[in-house]
C-alpha cells in the first residue's frame, strides 16, 4: 500500500529524529561539522569497527543529514548544508500541504458539546473534568461580563438548560468561570 505525501512527510522527519537518537551518531555529525571525514578516520576517531561506522553513516544519509563523494578510495561525507539550521520547532511543525487548511482547532470541544447537548437542553452534566469544563464554559457564555446577577437570575438562565442549577451554579465557582459574593453572581 503506497503512502499519501503526507505520511512520508512524516516518516522523513521521524528518521531524522531516529537518526540521531543514538550517540554515536551524534559524534560522528559533529566530527563531520568540523570538517569533511571519511569512514575509516571516523572508526579510527570514536575507536569503532568500519563497519559499524558504515552503518551509521548510511542512517545519517538517508536521513538527509549528509552527503558522500568519491576520493580516490574512499567515501567523504559532508555534512547538507544548513541542516543544522533549523530549529526543532521547524523540524516538527513544518507545514503540511496536504493538510486541510480548515481542520478545525478544537474538534474535541465540538464533539464534546454535540454529545451532551440536543436541543438547546444539557443532557447530562459530565462527571469526567475536561468535558465538565467545556460544557460550563459553553454555559458560562450565556452570562454577560462584567455584570451583576442575583442568584434568581443564575436559575432562570440554567433551567433552560439543564435542572440541576445548584449543582451548575458551584461548578461556575470551582472552575473559577463565575464569583460569588453575598448571592451576587458575576462573570469572569
Amino acid at each position: 500500500m503506497s503512502k499519501t505525501p503526507f505520511e512520508e512527510n512524516l516518516e522523513a522527519r521521524a528518521d531524522l529524529f531516529k537518526a540521531l537518537g543514538h550517540p554515536a551518531r551524534i559524534l560522528i555529525v559533529n566530527l563531520i561539522r568540523m570538517k569533511p571525514r571519511h569512514g575509516e578516520e571516523l572508526a579510527a576517531i570514536l575507536k569503532l569497527k568500519p563497519a559499524t561506522i558504515s552503518h551509521h553513516l548510511a542512517k545519517l544519509t538517508r536521513a538527509g543529514l549528509l552527503t558522500s563523494r568519491k576520493d580516490q578510495y574512499y567515501q567523504i561525507y559532508s555534512l547538507v548544508p544548513a541542516v543544522l539550521e533549523r530549529s526543532l520547532a521547524d523540524l516538527v511543525s513544518l507545514p503540511q500541504p496536504d493538510l486541510k487548511t480548515e481542520v478545525r482547532e478544537d474538534a474535541y470541544r465540538e464533539k464534546v458539546l454535540k454529545t451532551f447537548f440536543r436541543h438547546g437542553r444539557l443532557l447530562s452534566i459530565p462527571s469526567q473534568l475536561k468535558k465538565r469544563q467545556i460544557i460550563l464554559q459553553k454555559l458560562v457564555e450565556e452570562f454577560e461580563p462584567d455584570r451583576d446577577y442575583a442568584e434568581i437570575e443564575v436559575n432562570r438562565i440554567l433551567v433552560e438548560f439543564h435542572e440541576d442549577v445548584a449543582s451548575l451554579r458551584r461548578e461556575f465557582i470551582s472552575f473559577k468561570l463565575m464569583s460569588r459574593s453575598r448571592g451576587i453572581y458575576r462573570r469572569l
